[in-house]
């Protein structure tokens, strides 16, 4: 009798990565196959792709919100929308995770997202405050960090004291999280005690070598079909290596909070997470960057049940722990 075969997979899948990794990667496909983002200009193709997208986004919020059974109640902050999210058993310690939902800076809200704020919630036994800031190209990527900032303003408003305060974002909103946090510095606002960013988008030219390197590894999009024309929707093409569009080519010596840089090897962005890092810890603040071996882009959450992605979670709950001081 013929041995049954693993079903083939575009992408390369190592036998270095957990059984749960390597049925997830054997499940993606070729992202030659998604259809191509609409031009930068074009308003009503994006609305009719962020309509999809929302929907996408939700449906996998589904399972993860009735498993977790977070409490999620709506709030204005700063005249930005956001939703609070409560963790099972949660008990008021005064600390509050400020989440930035990533999507390409194109895509996905606070609601969409909702599965991954409730995730982050549950693991690090904290509340989660997502913004639900305003999507290019209906917004440009100044007003974006804009709002963020004026939603952890409005959380200060409402009594959170600053230092009892940490901001987390993945993917795109990774480097919307920095970036807003650089404004913030800029601003004389202060900081956030700590900064967690996930998979982060840290430099939508493709400056980076893995953005060439990994093209093929990095089943997540491809440059030329989506991630060149959100970036254009995000910023002008003069525009996209202003450190609040690219937080990479920030300057970190005038201070920075306490950051961990998660992310995996497979990711095309991965030279944006190496360059962060290096550029933080030039200037002897601390930084941390934590990578996986063969895992995708936002590994942490599409691969929930992982053992790489609950390390994952646990590696960021013992720094905000130890950043914010709880138990």
């Amino acid at each position: 009798m013929t041995p049954s075969k693993q079903p083939q997979s575009h992408v390369h899948v190592p036998e270095t990565v957990s059984p749960q990794a390597q049925a997830f990667l054997r499940t993606l496909g070729d992202p030659q196959l998604i259809p191509a983002f609409p031009e930068p200009g074009d308003i009503d193709a994006w609305t009719r792709l962020q309509a999809r997208a929302e929907a996408d986004g939700q449906a996998r919020s589904a399972p993860l919100l009735q498993r977790l059974t977070p409490r999620v109640t709506p709030l204005t902050l700063g005249g930005v929308p956001a939703l609070e999210v409560r963790p099972r058993d949660w008990q008021d310690n005064g600390k509050t995770l400020v989440y930035v939902h990533g999507g390409a800076h194109v895509m996905y809200s606070a609601a969409s997202t909702l599965g991954r704020a409730a995730i982050a919630a549950q693991a690090c036994g904290l509340r989660v405050v997502s913004i639900d800031y305003t999507l290019a190209p209906h917004a440009r990527y100044g007003r974006m960090s804009d709002e963020v900032v004026a939603a952890i303003q409005g959380l200060l408003e409402r009594g959170q004291e600053l230092d009892q305060l940490a901001v987390y974002g993945d993917s795109s909103g990774g480097g919307l999280a920095a970036a807003s946090v650089l404004k913030m510095r800029n601003r004389k606002l202060g900081m956030p005690k700590a900064l967690v960013l996930v998979s982060p988008w840290l430099d939508v030219t493709p400056s980076g070598d893995t953005e060439t390197t990994l093209r093929a590894a990095d089943p997540n999009a491809l440059y030329e079909k989506h991630g060149k024309q959100a970036a254009a929707a995000f910023a002008d093409p003069e525009d996209q290596k202003d450190p609040y569009a690219s937080p990479v080519y920030g300057d970190f010596t005038r201070g920075f909070p306490p950051t961990l840089i998660q992310g995996g090897l497979k990711e095309v962005l991965l030279s944006g997470f190496v360059r962060l890092y290096q550029a933080i810890d030039a200037t002897g603040q601390e930084v941390k960057l934590d990578l996986y071996e063969g895992m995708p882009h936002n590994f942490q959450d599409r691969i929930p049940d992982a053992p790489e992605s609950a390390s994952a979670r646990a590696k960021m709950h013992g720094f905000l722990r130890r950043h914010l001081a709880y138990s």
